[in-house]
């Protein structure tokens, strides 16, 4: 099988003109944003191409993505996802926004898992709610316990409160168990919660660890999932996403302004789809292209920084650095572009326990992941 991480040089690489390849200076290897050093699967190139061709480039209308996506959940996951209750929104983030507002009100709170992705936080309070934190545990897995104590806190005098959950986890590439969401449907339950789960890495899961979807466990019934192929076959750019609701949150959903929908990429849902229904040969060859740089990092790591704890993430492809060991004189993100030309996320940007911490995107060549590595461990040994 051809690895999707080996078809692109640096050279073609530099010429992409998104975020991740112009944000930093030419020198710079940039192993931050989680975009992917891939082309796109041929069936996505083929399904753009085609309607650019015949000018197929109008407003959104139809459920073909949600479609798609059920045909996908239930082959790879065993899902039977009800397309009657699914919306169309803009991308991920936007459509977890949505969803908040049809169930939280302002200065009610939304309880995550930190250290979690960093928009969380952004979204959250700019659209004048709480965030509270139940951080995980030393080994970055939920802690119930926690988060009980966030969720008595969160419907504290009576509020309505949700639980904005990240499955797989995003910095950590955890991946949650059905035994840990069945315990959080308990607590949500228990103390009146809503749950809105941001699945959009879920395609992205190796072979030692299983992605079960949250809703279709049983007592997830008034909770939401929010899903993208975006990830998985590099469509950042090509913006769409699926809301998705259960038995009992469907009629939330319902009440979601239909102008959301047009937030969508028309292009994006015909990508996204092509992806899903036609893409799957790609993706898994993805898979173990990112499964091959997940241990050799690993291997890099051990040669070349041991002072460097690293779990190989069960999904995603991010890989979460534990760089307080290294002794710094300031923060690694910073020390490592500084120094090695080296560009990364600052783990303090996830919130509490991302201190000392790095975020590294694994989705690149393995020659530029030799490379990275080694500048990093040159600019701790001249630091």
């Amino acid at each position: 099988m051809a690895n999707p991480l080996e078809a692109l040089t640096v050279e073609q690489l530099r010429r992409r003109t998104s975020l991740k390849w112009r944000a930093y200076d030419a020198d710079v290897l940039p192993l931050w944003v989680a975009e992917m050093d891939v082309l796109l699967a041929e069936p996505v190139a083929t399904a753009i191409t085609d309607a650019v061709g015949i000018g197929d480039t109008g407003y959104p209308a139809g459920v073909t993505y949600a479609e798609a996506l059920a045909e996908f959940a239930a082959t790879r996951w065993g899902w039977q996802l009800d397309t009657a209750h699914t919306a169309i929104v803009p991308d991920v983030m936007l459509g977890v926004v949505e969803v908040l507002k049809l169930v939280t009100s302002p200065g009610d709170a939304v309880v995550v898992n930190s250290p979690v992705y960093t928009p969380f936080y952004l979204f959250v309070e700019h659209m004048d709610r709480r965030v509270i934190e139940a951080p995980l545990s030393a080994t970055y897995r939920i802690d119930l316990g926690r988060l009980e104590t966030a969720f008595a806190a969160a419907v504290a005098g009576g509020r309505s409160a949700a639980y904005l959950l990240c499955s797989p986890h995003n910095p950590t590439g955890t991946v949650h168990t059905r035994a840990e969401l069945l315990a959080v449907a308990g607590l949500a339950a228990r103390h009146g919660v809503r749950v809105v789960v941001d699945e959009i890495h879920s395609p992205l899961v190796y072979a030692d660890a299983t992605h079960t979807p949250y809703l279709a466990l049983p007592g997830t019934e008034s909770a939401f999932a929010v899903l993208s192929a975006s990830k998985a076959w590099n469509l950042a750019g090509v913006k769409a996403a699926v809301a998705v609701a259960g038995e009992v949150a469907a009629a939330d959903l319902a009440r979601m302004p239909e102008e959301v929908s047009h937030g969508a990429s028309h292009l994006g849902i015909i990508a996204h789809a092509a992806g899903l229904r036609h893409g799957v040969g790609w993706l898994d060859e993805l898979l173990a292209g990112l499964d091959s740089n997940r241990h050799l990092l690993g291997e890099l790591l051990a040669d070349m920084l041991p002072g460097v704890r690293y779990r190989p993430p069960q999904g995603t492809f991010l890989a979460w650095l534990d760089c307080r060991s290294l002794d710094l004189d300031g923060d690694a993100a910073s020390i490592f572009l500084e120094r090695g030309r080296v560009a990364v996320m600052a783990g303090a940007a996830f919130g509490t326990g991302g201190e000392g911490y790095v975020r590294l995107n694994l989705a690149t060549p393995p020659q530029i992941l030799r490379q990275a590595v080694q500048r990093m461990a040159e600019a701790v040994a001249t630091r």
